[in-house]
Parts: structure tokens; sequence; C-alpha cells
């Protein structure tokens, strides 16, 4: 870890140095409880100390951005490698790519980048980029939701839309629950052990590709999605190996977002077409899905903001209903220096839920404390939230930014 720590500070130095370059970073350090003991898993959550350096050079044709992370982790030890894949090891790069305009009418960016696209809030249909779930289920701050992607983003205007199109050349997946930090369902119990997985990795043949198009009418946007490559987390299975695997996902979309009487609403739906399974009888691999999704948002008073939204997950086949009503709430106090909020998941069909408190508090411009929950309940183990009940935890942190 020293020789990681020694390069950081050294691209510090080197950055602060250039003044033709915009730099940013912060440490930031956490630390996450169980509110249980689980036998098959660690009961601190989150122990860990980040460094994040960020640098973005602007050039008259070009614009370059790099930023990483450098990472001390207690709570997982296993991993002393890199592995910018799946997010472990000392070092998890965030961001390394070039931007350009090759025409008038189209931006490239290419590169390690974060991407995302739709309408949900914490629900994702046609946003078919990778997740970091992990991150997101043990208290790290939301933006590590999102991992990054190794892509081809390029954007295009036409004078009828704006067309956006992202290749990646080899799979993404999630960074998915797989027994380390986490217990997860395996189909008979609740296990911590390592999930056994077939992942397509082969460059420009296990590849996915994203497309946009939107335009606003009336004061509205409207999106069309098409979204070609695999679930993005391990949803099929192979008896002959004993792993499981990502099956080949087509997904059609589209998404309305405007003002609404004093708020905004959004709508996004998607059809889940699970190619290898057309007829929805295998029974190791998933069944076609329609996705539905609604919000709405608004200032219920000063500095009180709520936001919530239905959703249908629906099994083509199996004839199977899944629905999720969300509600977050956001309170801002102390002239906006402490931040608190709520944002709750709650399923009555699968009678289980996750909710997610937090404080904010701001000490400087430079200076924040927080105080996370993800507190997971459910009737029985073999639903969604319900699987996690046993891993519900609490973490602290503190970051500075510079």
């Amino acid at each position: 870890m020293r020789k990681y720590l020694i390069l950081a500070f050294t691209l510090v130095a080197g950055m602060a140095a250039a003044a033709d370059i915009e730099t940013s970073g912060f440490l930031d350090a956490r630390y996450g409880q169980a509110l249980q003991n689980t036998p098959d898993v660690d009961s601190e959550t989150l122990k860990e100390v980040r460094l994040q350096l960020g640098a973005v050079w602007y050039q008259d044709l070009s614009t370059l951005t790099l930023r990483s992370d450098f990472l001390y982790d207690d709570v997982v030890t296993t991993h002393d490698e890199i592995d910018l894949e799946i997010g472990e090891g000392p070092v998890d790069l965030r961001e390394a790519n070039i931007l350009f305009t090759p025409v008038p009418w189209a931006d490239v960016k290419l590169g390690r980048q974060i991407l995302t696209w739709g309408t949900g809030d914490l629900l994702f249909i046609n946003d078919l980029f990778a997740k970091d779930w992990k991150s997101f289920f043990s208290g790290r701050d939301e933006e590590y939701l999102k991992a990054p992607s190794d892509a081809l983003f390029v954007s295009l205007f036409p004078s009828w839309a704006t067309i956006d199109v992202a290749y990646m050349p080899r799979f993404d997946a999630d960074r998915y629950i797989d027994g380390e930090r986490f217990s997860y369902w395996n189909g008979t119990e609740v296990t911590g052990d390592p999930l056994q997985t077939e992942r397509p990795d082969t460059w420009f043949s296990d590849d996915e590709l994203s497309i946009r198009v939107y335009r606003t009418v009336a004061g509205w946007e409207l999106a069309g999605y098409l979204y070609d490559g695999f679930w993005k987390s391990p949803q099929g299975f192979d008896p002959d190996s004993g792993k499981n695997t990502f099956p080949e996902l087509t997904v059609y979309g589209a998404s309305a977002r405007g003002a609404l009487a004093g708020g905004i609403v959004h709508v996004e739906a998607g059809y889940y077409d699970s190619r290898e399974n057309p007829d929805g009888d295998l029974p190791f691999l998933p069944d076609s899905q329609y996705r539905f999704l609604t919000g709405y948002e608004q200032e219920i008073a000063t500095n009180l903001n709520g936001a919530a939204q239905y959703y249908l997950e629906h099994t083509s086949h199996a004839e199977e209903t899944r629905h999720v009503l969300t509600l977050r709430l956001t309170q801002r106090l102390m002239n906006q220096t402490l931040n608190l909020g709520l944002f709750t998941y709650w399923s009555p069909s699968d009678e289980d839920g996750y909710l997610r408190p937090s404080a904010v508090y701001k000490l400087t411009d430079a200076w924040r404390l927080e105080a996370r929950g993800n507190i997971f309940f459910g009737k029985t183990n073999d639903t969604f939230f319900g699987q996690f009940e046993d891993s519900s935890n609490v973490s602290l942190a503190v970051r500075t930014s510079f």
C-alpha cells in the first residue's frame, strides 16, 4: 500500500505544479458496523481510508480527465492486487478519458468514464451501465453506486434530436453482491460463500451497445433507448459448471420527463428481451420482463423536498409481478449546513423493504461529517431486500476536500 500512497502524493505535487491543469480531490475515512452478527460475513462492513485525486487538462481541441482513488481497506484484505474491473485492491481508477469534437455536430469521449441516463431516482430501467451494489449497501457516498465503464461515448447533434451512443468493447458487469461484505440468497439459503461466476470477457466479442435518442417537445424531454449486451448481474446458472452466468439481453425503452402541478414528473418503461430464453421455459435462465416506472418530486415546504416513485416489474411467461414504492425526503437545516435525508424502498408484493437514512453536516467548505444507515427487512429470505436483513448496518465518515 505504501508504494501507492507515494505514487498518489507524487501525482498531487506534479498536478499542483502544472498551472494549466485543474485539480481536485478529497481524503475520506469511513467505518461501518453491522447491526447484528452473521456467521459468514465480517461484522465490520466498512473500515477504510480513501484518497481521491483528480485532474482536468483543458486544451484547445480536447479535454483530458484523470480521476483515481487510492484505498486502504481493512475489511476486504484478500485483494492486494489491483483489479479495475471489480473495483478491488488499493487503486480504483474512476476516470481516464479524452473528450474532443472532431466535427461541429459531434462530441467524442474515449476511455474510462462514469455513464448514466434515464429518469429514475435509485431505480434503473434503461440505465444499463455498471453499478456498484457493494458500495451502495455498505455506506459509501452515493456517487459510488455508479461504477466506471471503459467505453467510446459519441454524442451526435442533428437538427431533430440528440443521439448518444455508448460502446463498451468488453462487458462491464455490475459490482454485484458475491458473499464479500454481504451474504446473499443462493436459491436454497442465505450464505456468505463466494459466488462462482462465468463472466463474458472477450474484447470486441462480448461487447455492449447503448443508444439514447432524445429531444425536448413543449417543455417535456422525450427519449428512446436501446441496449444490446448481457444481464448486468449473474441471473443465469450453468448446471454443468455449477457457476452463475450473465445471459444475453436486449432492452428497448422510452421515457418522458417534465413539469406538472408545481413539480417534476417522470415516466419510464422498458422491455427486457432475454434472448437465450425466448419462450421462458428454461429453468436456469431468466425470463423476459416488462418494466415500468413513474415518479413525482416537489418542494413540500421551505428547505424540504419530497419525491415518490412507483416501479413495476412483470415477468412475461411466469405471469409474476413485483411492485416497489420509493420515497425520498430531504431537509436542509442550519443555513443549509446540515442535510437530513431518508430514502425508502418498500415492495408490497415481496413484503420487504430497505431504508437509507443519512445526516451530512458541513463543518466548513472543506470538511464534512456523515452518518448513514442501510436497514433491510423482509418477511422471507428469498426476496431481494429480505436476503440482506442480517446485513443491516450503520456507518460514520469524515471527509476533507481540496
